[in-house]
Order: C-alpha cells, then structure tokens, then sequence
C-alpha cells in the first residue's frame, strides 16, 4: 500500500518477535544470600531479616504473577527469623547445563476467539488434551479453574493461541490466588500453611520451581543431598512419558531425561511437607513448551483445605498404594526436614537375633497355620539382621512425623 509494507501481528510473529525469557542455572544470583550468611547470625534472627526474606518474595515474584497475595514469614517456635539463606526465590525454571531451551519452534496453539469452548470440536488445545483423558468432558478446569481429576497431564493454551488471556484453560499462567505462608513447625522444620480463609478442592496452589538438570546431573547431586538428609529433587518421570500418543508403549527403554531441584532456586513450594494423608497433589503442565520431556510440576489441592491447615502432598506418589512397583506421578526423594535416621548396632543383639531367627523358622515350620507369628519373625529376623550387619542408611531415609491417623511410617519406600 504506497509502498509500505503491512505487518500482521499474528500470535507466532509475536511469540516469534517477543520470545518468553530463558533463565539459566550458571546466571542464578547470590549476593544476597553471600551477605546475609556473611552477617551475624544474631542479625539473621531479626524481625528486619524477617522483613527482608518477604520483600524479597515479592519483588521477584511481582512480574510473573503480580496479584499473587503477599507471603508471610510465620515462627512461634523457635527464634529463627527465616528460612535459610541459601537459594534464591523464584517461580521460574532455570535451564542447567546441557538442558535445551523451551522447544518453541514445534509449540502449537489453537485458532479459537474470545474464549475457548469446551464443546468446540476445532480448539487444537482441547483435541490434545482429550489424548490423554478421553472419558473427562471439556477441559482438565472447570469454570471456576479448578481441576477436575489429578492424574493427567495439563495442556494450557499457550502464547500462539488466539484465544484471550482470561480463557479458562489458563488458570496455572495466571498465578496463584489464593493465601499461603510459610511457617515453622514443631517437628518438621518449615512447612507451607493455607490463610484465613479455605482452599477449595482443584485450586491451583504453585509451581515446583527451580535448576531444570538433567538426569546424569540429578543423579550426582542426589547421591550428595541423601547423606545430609535434605534433597529437593523430583524426576519428571509421569506416566504418560512412557507411551506415544496413541497410548502403546516407545520402542526401546524409556528413561527419565530431566529432573528439577529446588536446593539452589525455587519458591514456597520447596517447603511443602510430606503427609501420608496429603490435601495437594502435583501435576505435570505444559504451557509454551512443545517437548513432553519437560513438562512444569504444578501443585493442586486434592480436597478442601481448611483456614491455617498446613498443605501437604505425598513424596511417593499415590498414598493409598501398597505396590512398591505402582507408577507414581512423580517419585522423588525430598524429604524437608534435618532428621538423621541411623541403625544402631549392637554385636549381642546380633547374635541373638541370628538364634531367635533361626528358632522361630523351626516353629513356622512345625506349625503352618502360625502365619501371622512367621510374618512377625521374618520382619523381625530381616530388622535385627541389618542391625547385624551394621548398615547405616542415608539421612534422607528419615521417619515421617505426619501426624496421619493412617501415617506409614516413612516418607519413602
């Protein structure tokens, strides 16, 4: 037109043109941290300490979800102020070494208008989502955004979409919503607590943020993070990695290619506690990522959350399952508190469970209808035999303090 040249904005011209930021674990800050730890420790346990853990919560979470609602530093039991000072506070995710950025160039988006239809027979969003959840009508959200069934994975619409920002199938981009501080605990260090007011079932409370690692790296710094019994990795290894899109099984092994630790970088969510009985449940979700590899760990509540309930989810996956061997969301050694858990061993006691192991087989086998005397004395004999050979386990194998009427016992299987 008079020799200029139109331009359309399209939503790929401007993913294209306006690219999300990529955030890498080498540019991850630390002065803050390196002076806090520097200063007297008296001063660490300041209520000005106290003040600048939140501002700091705020100021590096006010552009990513701006109308989030202020977190509190909470402690009634003992004089710490906050938190350790040893990793920065972000919702983001921070590619480690040899980890690609987010897979853009294959990111597809639907052609819907205003806002999504969850009958649409044409949203490309909604088509991917039915892949992996035939039998649930519409989106994973309701509209009221919350999730209707845990289990599956979320496919949010994305920068390419046509559709609006207020869309209900973009609730986990829009930021948390609800009231949650963090607030020490009589037995299990820091742990996360709703405010005033309830949290309703499938209410999206946070992301797992922090170093997005590959699994070699994972692996090096879990072997470390297990003797001092504190880790904070989680394997992105959901079920539905395993399977192609048609639901039959990839050629070949598949392994877990990515991990995320929150030790150096995370948020909030890196204080949630492990409860046999837990009221949150974590679900994989893709929002401007194309690679399934990679999907962002997102916590939602699994049942209503009362005013000041402390909100807990299960390190090892489904907590009602009894298989060792069931395929969890995630599994994951994390557990939140120092408590070193170590086998002492005692030579004499040794022995005599050697003789007491060895009576007890005679009997069992005397006397079959005594299963339930034979299923004490083999836990028994396999307890005192480890003592016997003196094993000390990892610190991370700590025991859960949950409090659950139906508490394991243990954190991990």
């Amino acid at each position: 037109m008079d020799g200029l040249r139109i331009i359309s904005l399209t939503p790929a011209r401007l993913l294209h043109e306006f690219a999300p930021k990529v955030y890498y674990a080498k540019d991850l800050p630390h002065t803050l941290q390196d002076r806090m730890n520097a200063m007297d420790r008296y001063y660490r346990k300041t209520e000005m300490a106290r003040t600048v853990f939140e501002a700091v919560i705020f100021e590096n979470t006010a552009e990513d979800e701006p109308d989030a609602p202020r977190i509190q530093i909470i402690n009634d039991i003992d004089d710490d102020a906050t938190p350790a000072w040893e990793f920065h506070y972000s919702n983001q995710m921070w590619h480690g070494e040899d980890v690609p950025p987010p897979d853009l160039a294959n990111l597809r988006g639907c052609d819907c208008r205003g806002h999504c239809d969850p009958r649409s027979k044409t949203c490309s969003c909604l088509r991917r989502q039915h892949i992996y959840n035939k039998d649930i009508p519409g989106f994973l959200y309701d509209d009221r955004g919350r999730l209707k069934a845990h289990g599956y994975p979320i496919f949010e619409c994305n920068d390419l979409c046509g559709c609006l920002e207020d869309c209900r199938n973009r609730v986990v981009q829009q930021g948390r919503q609800h009231i949650v501080n963090i607030r020490k605990t009589e037995h299990k260090g820091w742990g996360v607590f709703a405010g005033p007011r309830k949290i309703p079932r499938g209410s999206f409370i946070g992301i797992y943020a922090g170093e997005l690692l590959t699994d070699k790296e994972g692996d090096t710094r879990g072997l470390k993070y297990n003797k001092f019994g504190r880790t904070y990795l989680f394997d992105l290894d959901f079920w539905y990695l395993e399977n192609n899109e048609d639901g039959s099984k990839k050629s070949g092994e598949w392994e877990t290619q990515f991990v995320v630790d929150a030790y150096h970088a995370g948020n909030f969510t890196r204080f949630l506690n492990h409860s046999c009985d837990p009221n949150c449940v974590m679900n994989a979700c893709y929002i401007n990522e194309a690679n399934l590899e990679k999907p962002l760990l997102t916590f939602f509540t699994s049942r209503d959350v009362l005013p000041f309930e402390e909100l807990t989810f299960s390190y090892t996956g489904d907590p009602d399952s009894d298989d060792d061997d069931a395929v969890a969301p995630v599994r994951t050694q994390k557990p939140q508190y120092d408590i070193f858990w170590i086998i002492y061993q005692d030579d004499k006691k040794g022995a005599n469970s050697k003789k007491s192991a060895e009576s007890k087989k005679a009997a069992e086998s005397k006397k079959a209808a005594e299963s339930k005397k034979a299923a004490e004395s083999k836990k028994a004999a396999e307890s005192k035999k480890a003592a016997e050979a003196k094993e000390v386990r990892d610190a991370v194998y700590a025991a859960c303090r949950c409090g659950a009427p139906n508490c394991k016992g243990e954190m991990f299987r």
